[in-house]
């Protein structure tokens, strides 16, 4: 029988950067200051999710845990791009929102792929009792 309580980690997971996409494509929708002022909090968001995807990934199969690394590399990279940002202006600051709205989609994507390694491996794990 599958670990609920491990699966509703990984869906936390997922939920929580796809939560963390939505926030900065809203802070980017922003203009000037309250832009900034959003795109500060990136970077404690993006270390929360990461935190959470590390405490989930030791019972996850090895296809699992690869996309959770991978999306860890990118929110370590949102969190990177959203603290440049708020330091920036102009052109200088769009790019790195633009970066950050990117590494943010590519984190949830491997997340998601993930959820699908993750569910794929219980379905085979059933099908063979």
């Amino acid at each position: 029988m599958p670990d609920t309580k491990v699966k509703d980690a990984v869906d936390q997971v997922r939920a929580a950067a796809q939560e963390l996409h939505k926030a900065i494509s809203d802070a980017a929708a922003k203009s000037g200051g309250a832009a900034k002022a959003d795109l500060q909090a990136v970077p404690q968001k993006a270390k929360a999710a990461i935190d959470s995807i590390k405490g989930s990934m030791a019972v996850q199969n090895t296809t699992a845990k690869k996309h959770l690394a991978d999306a860890v590399t990118y929110l370590e990279a949102a969190g990177k791009h959203a603290a440049e940002g708020a330091k920036s202006s102009g052109r200088e600051f769009q790019g790195a929102v633009r970066q950050t709205i990117a590494d943010a989609r590519a984190a949830a994507q491997k997340v998601s792929e993930a959820v699908a390694a993750k569910r794929t491996a219980e379905s085979t794990q059933s099908s063979r009792k």
